[in-house]
């Protein structure tokens, strides 16, 4: 019975729950997802995405750890890598559930018994297009997190009764994720919204579904950058058929501002009541514009200070901008608590209520594109520009154009790999998902710790950044595959693990798109 849980529509019938929408007026069977519209069905599809992704456990305990933004002020197991397997266990359910959320409004929007009805909240084209979008974020997210994944067979239960869903090659992932982007966006119909209610994300303006799906479709390429040479290509097709403008295009989700209905970061901190984490001292420094002296690292806009730290962290009781130590053992992290940031007083952006979670930014796409035409100076300062009037708007600030100038300055005058993989690992805030893939594609920031490097000092000692399981002296690679796996689908998960390095459930088996031969290595583009 869990494995049918696993792979079907079970979230669907869950996220009436989640759905910010009235739906007592419906005058149909709410238990039954094929009777809740489609509009709602994509409502509760994007919110559970949402609470399951930006939230103080998939996020908070990995991925924001893993890309060295957040760390524990209390228990670092975690941070050092010591995963708990009931957490990944769950998120890899929720995650494919949150998979066949989106499918549902495909088929709800494809099946003849349903179709006709559900265009009344949108074209039926334009639905199973963002629907289909969504669905390769999140398939990206799940891919870039264990590796080979089940993808092709993984939502065949309804439709064909696969109970045993195979794990599929990341190579072959990408290409479908690929080719599903580019068919979706070929299918929009911008003259007509893509829903008329339900879509928290873009209002259901399909211009902008478009323009996402064809900067998404950037994302996956860069990503292949090193391995796939026709990674351009995808990049070309994708900017000629319309990608972000301006930041008003940004992939977004904004949290309610009535009712309970939090950002789950906020729900963490103030419903739940914990107070478990702090900005890591690499992202603090590379805000203050600080050496790593310890570690005898440079910083390459040495004293520049960073328009964006009082957005992301706050200052102290003294007033002034700390980090906590990534990362020390549980009980020596203890000695830092007074000194670091209380997040919970000063609650910066990412801990309000609204906050808006971030799919993908318009200056990421920048990025993408000054990558993209050779590091072009243009696209770079674009790219920095974007992000800063992005998060100063966010925050509901206003940053001079003066200060503006002089940081965009300041930070432009080496555009290469190194300056443009760091600005992209800045605006990528709170999106560890992303952050985390491009340290492990690029080897940037190089400020960031590595196992074996110092994280502080503690009665004149250093402590060690020292993993609590093998990473072969890198950065976590992968997440292993959740334990459910080995006795709910045996058979698939062993021949996984045999394509695996060593052939075991490790941290260490690269992504496909990893071709870096050290920690410090950065590979060119093919």
């Amino acid at each position: 019975m869990n494995k049918i849980l696993r792979y079907t529509m079970i979230g669907v019938v869950a996220l009436t729950t989640f759905s910010c929408s009235d739906i007592d007026n419906v005058n149909k069977n709410p238990n039954s997802p094929s009777d809740v519209p489609s509009n709602m069905v994509m409502e509760g599809a994007e919110k559970w995405a949402m609470d399951n992704i930006y939230d103080l456990w998939f996020s908070g305990r990995q991925c924001l750890t893993y890309s060295q933004q957040w760390v524990q002020r209390n228990y670092t197991e975690e941070d050092r890598y010591q995963i708990r397997e009931t957490v990944n266990n769950s998120y890899f359910n929720y995650l494919y559930m949150g998979l066949a959320n989106f499918d549902k409004v495909i088929t709800l929007n494809t099946d003849e018994k349903y179709k006709a009805t559900n265009s009344a909240y949108g074209t039926n084209a334009n639905q199973i297009a963002a629907a289909k979008i969504m669905k390769v974020w999140l398939m990206d997210i799940i891919t870039d997190t264990w590796g080979n994944v089940p993808y092709s067979q993984a939502g065949k239960l309804e439709s064909e009764g696969t109970l045993y869903a195979a794990y599929d090659s990341q190579k072959d992932i990408y290409t479908e994720m690929i080719k599903e982007l580019t068919d979706a966006v070929n299918t929009i119909d911008v003259s007509q919204p893509a829903f008329s209610s339900g879509d928290v994300i873009f209002g259901g303006d399909a211009e902008k579904w478009k323009r996402f799906g064809n900067s998404l479709k950037c994302r996956l390429a860069i990503h292949l950058s090193k391995v796939d040479p026709n990674w351009k290509n995808y990049i070309k097709e994708a900017v000629e058929s319309g990608v972000m403008q301006s930041n008003d295009d940004a992939a977004k989700f904004t949290y309610s501002a009535s009712g309970s209905d939090y950002c789950q970061f906020y729900e963490g901190f103030y419903v739940e009541g914990r107070n478990d984490f702090s900005i890591a001292r690499p992202l603090l420094y590379l805000l203050k514009g600080e050496a790593d002296e310890l570690n005898h690292k440079t910083h390459p806009w040495q004293g520049t200070v960073d328009p964006r730290l009082s957005i992301y962290t706050c200052p102290n009781a003294n007033g002034e901008y700390t980090g906590m130590p990534f990362v020390t053992p549980t009980g020596i992290q203890d000695k830092f608590r007074a000194s670091s940031p209380d997040w919970k007083s000063g609650q910066p952006l990412a801990l309000t209520p609204t906050y808006s979670v971030p799919l993908m930014t318009y200056a990421e796409l920048k990025f993408i594109l000054c990558e993209y035409n050779g590091y072009d100076r243009q696209d770079y300062e674009d790219g920095v520009r974007a992000s800063l009037e992005y998060w100063y708007s966010l925050a509901g600030k206003t940053l001079s154009a003066a200060d503006e100038d002089a940081y965009v300055t300041a930070v432009s005058k080496k555009v290469d790999a190194e300056s443009c993989a760091i600005q992209k690992y800045l605006d990528l805030f709170t999106n560890g998902t992303e952050a985390w893939t491009e340290i492990r594609r690029t080897g940037y920031p190089e400020q960031l710790m590595r196992p074996g490097e110092i994280a502080c000092i503690y009665k004149d000692q250093p402590v060690k950044f020292t993993p609590l399981s093998d990473t072969k002296g890198d950065i976590i690679e992968r997440v292993k595959y959740p334990t459910n796996e080995s006795t709910l689908n045996g058979a698939n998960f062993k021949e996984a693990l045999s394509k695996l390095t060593d052939g075991t459930n490790n941290y260490y088996t690269k992504m496909y798109w990893d071709v870096r031969k050290s920690s410090y290595d950065h590979p060119a583009n093919k």
